[in-house]
């Protein structure tokens, strides 16, 4: 069991933006900042999976839709233009240091009628080739695996009218960590069931040339998840966003979009890891040791600028901010992207500004886009 226990610390600490953050460039961290981080199993599913995101800090959950707006609110889907389209992420993990990790996104949406829209999408996090040891010589090998976890999703959004919309999707959630051959006869993969629901808000303002859009939503409340017994269980992280995205037109040709987004972990504070689902997920709001100051610094932002040149380039920039005892993310990103008929392209870049190493830092992310426009559907609207 202590194997099985430091293997999993192991690995997944290193999917962790957090765990990762804390270790870099030899900064020191006090034990009381430490256990005040908030930890979870399957942390590979707060990556930000695209690149439009990525390079404007992370926010996401108030911008237009496009295949990858499942992810961050489903409720927006609603609002996609006509037609089906997919899109295709890779995200290298650690790119600075190992050459084989990564996390793979793909997903995609079809439009069932004006309002109705079903989408779906498949994560997977790749951890390359794992040495395990049974003792500090060499030759105290457990064999060489390969962990990989990943997610599933098929998600439902509906327009209730012209200006809101809702949405939900469905998850299952599989982490592999010790491989398919461990030696470790007490572990097993993880797996968990998780659901999403989205609410978005977007009122034109004829009046300014813009367009206000507000969205919140609920992402991975599920099951907790265990890979030994059900003694030794881990929360999944369920997570709270809220936002809103400021589209103006400067004029026909140029547009800018101005994005901020809230993001709390439901997820108990160090110290309550033993809590129920329920009980857990609906007490960390109130369950930190420092009071309401310390709950306040669980609450990371993002925020993001995008350029529009008649909707065919962007460029982007953005900021993402973490409280210090929280695990101290603080990066910039920067992003281009460009349209051409059906296809798209989105490029996004990290920064850090804390002098401290980040999984992502100088590492280019790519997104692969292609929309096909369906004919206007003849179904008479159920809004109007």
């Amino acid at each position: 069991m202590n194997k099985l226990r430091v293997g999993l610390t192991l690995l997944t600490a290193i999917t962790s933006f957090s765990a990762f953050a804390q270790g870099g460039s030899g900064v020191i961290i006090g034990q009381d900042t430490l256990n005040r981080v908030i930890s979870t199993a399957v942390p590979f599913l707060t990556i930000t999976p695209d690149s439009r995101a990525a390079g404007m800090g992370d926010a996401g959950v108030a911008t237009s839709a496009d295949a990858n707006g499942n992810y961050w609110n489903a409720g927006k889907m609603a609002f996609i233009e006509n037609g089906y389209g997919v899109s295709a992420s890779y995200t290298p993990w650690l790119g600075k240091i190992i050459n084989d990790m990564y996390l793979f996104h793909l997903s995609g949406y079809y439009k069932i009628t004006r309002e109705q829209t079903v989408s779906a999408s498949m994560k997977y996090f790749d951890m390359g080739e794992v040495q395990f040891n049974h003792g500090p010589n060499p030759d105290q090998q457990d064999g060489r695996f390969n962990p990989r976890e990943f997610a599933f999703d098929v998600g439902y959004s509906r327009k209730l009218t012209e200006e809101l919309g809702i949405g939900g999707a469905l998850r299952y959630i599989h982490s592999n960590l010790l491989g398919s051959n461990s030696n470790v006869s007490d572990a097993r993969p993880g797996n968990s069931l998780a659901v999403d629901v989205g609410v978005y808000y977007t009122k034109p303002m004829v009046s300014k040339n813009a367009t206000l859009s507000l969205g919140a939503a609920i992402t991975n409340l599920g099951s907790k998840m265990t890979y030994s017994d059900t003694n030794n269980k881990s929360f999944i992280p369920t997570n709270l966003r809220v936002g809103g995205a400021y589209k103006t037109f400067v004029n026909p040709l140029n547009s800018f979009i101005f994005a901020l987004d809230f993001n709390k972990l439901m997820v108990p504070s160090p110290g309550h890891q033993d809590a129920s689902f329920l009980n857990g997920v609906f007490g960390s709001f109130g369950d930190a040791k420092g009071g309401f100051k310390e709950e306040i610094h669980e609450i990371t932002i993002s925020s993001g600028i995008e350029y529009w040149y008649n909707d065919a380039f962007a460029g982007r920039v953005g900021y993402f901010s973490e409280a210090k005892d929280k695990g101290n993310r603080k990066y910039m990103t920067f992003g281009v992207g460009a349209r051409h008929k059906k296809f798209g392209l989105d490029v996004a870049y990290m920064v850090p500004t804390n002098k401290r190493e980040n999984a992502l830092a100088e590492t280019i992310r790519f997104t692969l886009f292609l929309k096909f426009i369906a004919k206007d559907k003849e179904d008479e609207s159920v809004i109007d």
